[in-house]
């Protein structure tokens, strides 16, 4: 049986975000792909995070700047190592290419950070997207890993025309969902069992905060003049003061906070809102609203990458006064909202089946495993990388190293 080691940035929190889902759809495909996986991360354990020993994965905790990592990748020899997001492959990538260097190496992007970065300052200024030290630490993560799953297909045509990247390195990889059929679709609540507004979105993640602001400045007080008996839901985890304090009864307007069970509050949601003004990646809780059979309505940059050629399942509006106009629509019109329902539903099918992309993922994988020595040198510009980064963050990571077993005599003398 085949090993990989997937080095996470957090525990994943499914129920907290797209990020947590999206990184167990990952562990899933190798499960009943019949790897061994073994789940590693450097963060602190937390109540939200998923128990992953039921899924047959063994955790384990690894330290930075530790050259008990060397030992622990050198005795298990992974056919795979994932990484989960660009930090994880700095700070780890040059280890594993030392002490297991046969080991394929997947970057996971999740999205892509530097495309987010500047977006969000495209809100109060212009930014560079090409010059930003985000873009070159990412892209240079890129090229050093064998291949990046990419979730957008925008964020594919980003890196091949404007950072010129071989098609080689990269894989279009978005959500892997299960399909939804009509007897799934049946057990749904009606239209008529539904009531209230929702949005949803881990309040760690900056846009989740943008759009909550967005919608109770802007959108919230134009729907509240056509349907002031409804209500709008907040749910996120890790609200901060600034968001629980938008919480207003006498508006209607109610911030929740983490949902238990986030996919009970979508299904009994008449509508989902996301007012998404900057981002990147396709996005969890859209997703999450079609398999729940939830409309939605968005911005061009929430649905951004995620439905092709198909109809949306609801409204796409940018505009705080169409949104709104869109969202009553959707809220009282039965037959537009039945629509928008199955059209989501086609989406769920048509754009992100699992088991289409696994069957692809398993051609990459096998393909890499048989040609990794050649893949590697038509990277000549990953390997240029490796040569440099290793040095550098060899002898830094050394340095940090030595500096913390130091400290730790002087304190025990001290004692």
């Amino acid at each position: 049986m085949s090993t990989v080691l997937v080095i996470g940035y957090v525990w994943p929190e499914p129920n907290s975000s797209a990020a947590g889902k999206r990184m167990l759809q990952l562990l899933e495909y190798f499960t009943t792909s019949n790897y061994k996986v073994i789940f590693g991360t450097t963060a602190a354990t937390s109540s939200n995070a998923a128990d992953l020993q039921k899924f047959g994965i063994i955790s384990v905790k690894i330290e930075l700047n530790k050259s008990s990592f060397d030992t622990y990748i050198q005795e298990l020899q992974p056919q795979i190592v994932l990484f989960d997001r660009f930090m994880m492959e700095e700070q780890f990538g040059w280890r594993v290419s030392k002490h297991s260097p046969n080991s394929i190496k997947i970057l996971d992007t999740e999205d892509l950070h530097f495309l987010r970065n500047h977006r969000e300052k495209e809100l109060s200024a212009s930014s560079s997207i090409i010059n930003s030290e985000i873009a070159k630490r990412e892209i240079a993560s890129i090229y050093r890993c064998d291949l990046s799953l990419i979730i957008s297909e925008v964020e594919m045509k980003l890196l091949q025309e404007t950072f010129n990247i071989s098609e080689s390195l990269l894989l279009y990889l978005p959500f892997l969902l299960n399909s939804i059929n009509d007897s799934d679709s049946k057990l749904l609540p009606s239209f008529e069992e539904r009531k209230h507004f929702i949005s949803i979105g881990n309040f760690k993640h900056k846009p989740n905060v943008d759009a909550v602001r967005f919608l109770k400045k802007e959108i919230w007080p134009l729907l509240r003049k056509e349907l002031p008996n409804e209500e709008m839901h907040i749910y996120g985890a890790y609200p901060s003061g600034a968001v629980t304090q938008l919480n207003n009864p006498k508006e209607n307007f109610y911030v929740k906070g983490w949902a238990k069970d986030a996919e009970d509050v979508v299904k009994r949601s008449k509508v989902s809102l996301a007012a998404l003004r900057f981002g990147a990646g396709i996005k969890g809780k859209l997703t999450e609203a079609m398999q729940c059979g939830t409309p939605t309505v968005t911005t061009s940059l929430g649905a951004e990458g995620m439905q092709g050629e198909l109809p949306w399942n609801g409204f796409i509006e940018n505009d705080p006064k169409t949104f709104a106009e869109a969202a009553v629509k959707l809220y009282k019109t039965k037959a537009i909202w039945q629509t928008a329902q199955l059209n989501g539903f086609q989406l769920i099918n048509k754009r992100y089946n699992k088991d289409f992309y696994y069957k692809i993922l398993n051609e990459k994988l096998k393909h890499l495993n048989y040609h990794l020595k050649n893949h590697r040198e038509q990277n000549f510009i990953g390997g240029m990388l490796m040569h440099h980064r290793v040095k550098s963050t060899q002898h830094l990571s050394k340095y940090i190293e030595l500096k913390t077993e130091l400290e730790a005599i002087k304190a025990s003398k001290v004692c």
